[in-house]
């Protein structure tokens, strides 16, 4: 049996989780990305993630309480199948930091991604306005290294806007989650290519 972590390390997890981003427990039975095939506006990660985008968040803990709350600047640019998505964090205690994802779509809607902080390979996939992803970060928590799983979905819901939530876990047990709005700018969505598989 799983002891619970003690209350400051929990804390301290949920704190250096907020730089998640790309950002529903793992291992557990849950819906499938195809489950939402038919759902317009279609997400394709090489539309949404280019160019500028900003985006709101917060972290609850398992009992829903708010642990901090946090914006991102982020700039994405895609080379054929190959992508970069440069986040710049500013965390409600006024502390920043800065995430580089490298990310590839190997077709028919499925990605991996990889940055300095992930454990091997993030790989998701998409459908109809919907992404499902996975991933491991390695957080630093009292001078040891925690590997935290997490359990991504994002759903776009109109041409500007994404909505996206993350379970995180470790050792089996749920740590809470990450809520984020991602906010394309108009122009920037309007002008956006429409890519095929």
């Amino acid at each position: 049996m799983n002891r619970p972590l003690p209350r400051a390390s929990r804390r301290a997890l949920l704190a250096l989780a907020a730089s998640a981003g790309l950002t529903s427990l793992a291992g557990c039975a849950g819906p499938s990305v195809q489950d939402y095939a038919q759902e317009k506006p279609v997400l394709d990660l090489r539309d949404y993630l280019n160019g500028p985008l900003t985006a709101q968040g917060l972290f609850t803990d398992r009992s829903g309480r708010v642990v901090k709350r946090f914006t991102v600047q982020m700039t994405g640019q895609w080379q054929g199948e190959e992508g970069t998505l440069d986040e710049h964090f500013r965390y409600s205690d006024g502390t920043t930091q800065r995430r580089v994802w490298h990310l590839r779509h190997l077709g028919d809607g499925r990605y991996v991604g990889r940055a300095d902080d992930v454990v091997g390979e993030a790989r998701g996939e998409s459908a109809g306005n919907a992404f499902h992803w996975t991933y491991t970060l390695a957080l630093p928590v009292d001078g040891r290294v925690w590997n935290v799983e997490f359990d991504d979905w994002m759903y776009r819901m109109d041409e500007s806007t994404v909505l996206n939530r993350s379970a995180m876990s470790k050792f089996g047990l749920h740590l809470g989650d990450v809520t984020l709005a991602f906010t394309k700018p108009a122009q920037a969505a309007s002008q956006a290519g429409h890519h095929q598989d």
